[in-house]
Protein backbone atom coordinates (compact mmCIF):
# COMPACT_ATOMS: atom_id res chain seq x y z
CA UNK A 1 0.00 0.00 0.00
CA UNK A 2 1.84 3.38 -1.09
CA UNK A 3 0.40 6.36 -0.31
CA UNK A 4 2.05 9.04 -3.22
CA UNK A 5 2.67 12.17 -1.84
CA UNK A 6 5.04 13.04 -4.65
CA UNK A 7 6.92 16.96 -4.19
CA UNK A 8 9.36 18.49 -6.69
CA UNK A 9 12.87 19.91 -5.58
CA UNK A 10 15.39 21.37 -7.72
CA UNK A 11 19.42 21.44 -6.62
CA UNK A 12 21.12 22.61 -9.19
CA UNK A 13 21.31 21.58 -12.72
CA UNK A 14 19.44 17.90 -11.74
CA UNK A 15 15.87 17.56 -11.19
CA UNK A 16 14.59 15.46 -7.60
CA UNK A 17 11.42 14.53 -6.38
CA UNK A 18 10.70 13.69 -2.91
CA UNK A 19 8.59 10.60 -2.35
CA UNK A 20 6.65 9.33 0.67
CA UNK A 21 5.16 5.83 1.50
CA UNK A 22 3.38 4.03 3.72
CA UNK A 23 4.28 0.80 4.85
CA UNK A 24 2.52 -1.37 7.39
CA UNK A 25 5.16 -3.34 10.08
CA UNK A 26 4.77 -6.88 10.14
CA UNK A 27 4.52 -7.12 14.37
CA UNK A 28 2.71 -4.46 15.22
CA UNK A 29 0.51 -3.57 12.12
CA UNK A 30 1.08 -0.01 12.97
CA UNK A 31 1.67 2.45 9.33
CA UNK A 32 5.18 4.26 8.95
CA UNK A 33 5.97 6.39 6.47
CA UNK A 34 9.25 5.98 4.39
CA UNK A 35 10.34 8.83 2.58
CA UNK A 36 13.63 8.97 -0.05
CA UNK A 37 14.95 11.33 -2.31
CA UNK A 38 14.79 10.34 -5.66
CA UNK A 39 15.57 11.07 -9.75
CA UNK A 40 11.83 11.37 -11.15
CA UNK A 41 12.33 8.64 -13.43
CA UNK A 42 12.37 6.11 -10.36
CA UNK A 43 8.98 7.48 -8.00
CA UNK A 44 6.87 4.43 -9.89
CA UNK A 45 10.22 2.14 -8.96
CA UNK A 46 10.53 3.13 -5.38
CA UNK A 47 6.82 3.08 -4.66
CA UNK A 48 6.16 -0.66 -5.94
CA UNK A 49 8.77 -1.80 -3.96
CA UNK A 50 7.51 -3.19 -0.50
Amino acid sequence: MAKKAVASLQTGSKRLTKAIKMVKSPKTGAYTFVEAIVDPTNVKDFLSKK
